[in-house]
């Protein structure tokens, strides 16, 4: 049964969107990270819908996300594209954070794709790297599943043991090869921003394993494999983290890096999606 506001809310939005895209269902959800948001733009037959025009959305306000949701299909495939995300920094909650992927889960997506832009926290991956996310560390404390569980979406205590769905692995891996595109691997630690990592972090997170650190990701992916959601992801390598080049970090370079990255990151993903 359906007995929490909570659930109440989220089915409400997935209905409120169903009647904006008729009979359309999309099967795999897409979200786009900073300065990579230009994918959508290749879905057929797009119905857009800005996150501002839907009930219990959030408002994206970083810098290269454009905020809006893209319904069309991709490689033959019915995709559902978060042009942009949201991210705690900005003020919101987990459960803010994570409430349009709960949302399209209820509209029929069990597959997602989903990407940033990180530091290179690995001495051996360079700006410009497409890294194909193994796992990933958090220390801090929130969680998109503290509070009452919604088992509606998944178990109180879920296992984390394969979040990115180790059979997508294997297609980002073959479909990479076939394109003859170099496909690094990594673990993904997550930390809460705005500010940049101090140096001594960066040297924390090397210790503790991690080879790629940023904002996102995290607090998306954990809600998605409660709900049942097969996760695949991908880090683009936007600048080396602090204190390897001892330059100053900004928000620019991220965007560049992305820029630069568009064709080769555009290419793997729509190869995934057809493969997937």
């Amino acid at each position: 049964m359906w007995t929490t506001a909570r659930m109440t809310e989220r089915l409400r939005c997935a209905t409120g969107l169903r009647e904006k895209i008729g009979g359309f269902t999309p099967r795999m959800a897409l979200v786009l990270g900073s300065g990579l948001g230009d994918l959508a733009d290749l879905a057929q037959d797009p119905i857009v819908i800005p996150y501002g025009d839907i009930p219990g959305f959030s408002v994206s306000t970083a810098p290269g996300h454009k905020g809006q949701l893209v319904f069309g299909t991709l490689m033959g495939r019915a995709v559902a594209v978060m042009q942009g995300r949201l991210h705690a920094y900005e003020g919101y909650s987990f459960e803010e954070v994570c409430f349009p992927l709960r949302v399209l889960r209820l509209l029929g997506c069990g597959k997602l794709v989903i990407t940033n832009a990180s530091g290179g926290v690995n001495l051996d991956l360079r700006v410009g790297d497409i890294c194909l996310i193994t796992d990933h560390i958090k220390f801090f404390m929130d969680s998109p599943l503290r509070g009452q569980n919604l088992p509606e979406f998944g178990p109180r205590f879920p296992d984390a043991t394969h979040l990115y769905t180790p059979r997508l692995r294997a297609v980002a891996r073959s479909v990479a090869k076939e394109q003859s595109l170099p496909l690094a691997e990594g673990v993904y630690m997550y930390f809460p921003g705005p500010s940049y990592e101090t140096p001594a972090e960066i040297r924390a997170i090397r210790a503790l394993g991690g080879d790629l650190v940023g904002m996102s990701t995290v607090p998306e992916v954990l809600a998605a494999s409660h709900a049942g959601m097969e996760v695949l992801g991908f880090s683009l390598v936007a600048n080396a983290a602090a204190g390897i080049t001892g330059a100053a970090l900004s928000e620019q370079e991220v965007l560049d890096a992305a820029a630069a990255a568009r064709e080769k990151f555009s290419r793997l993903i729509c190869g995934c999606v057809e493969a997937m």
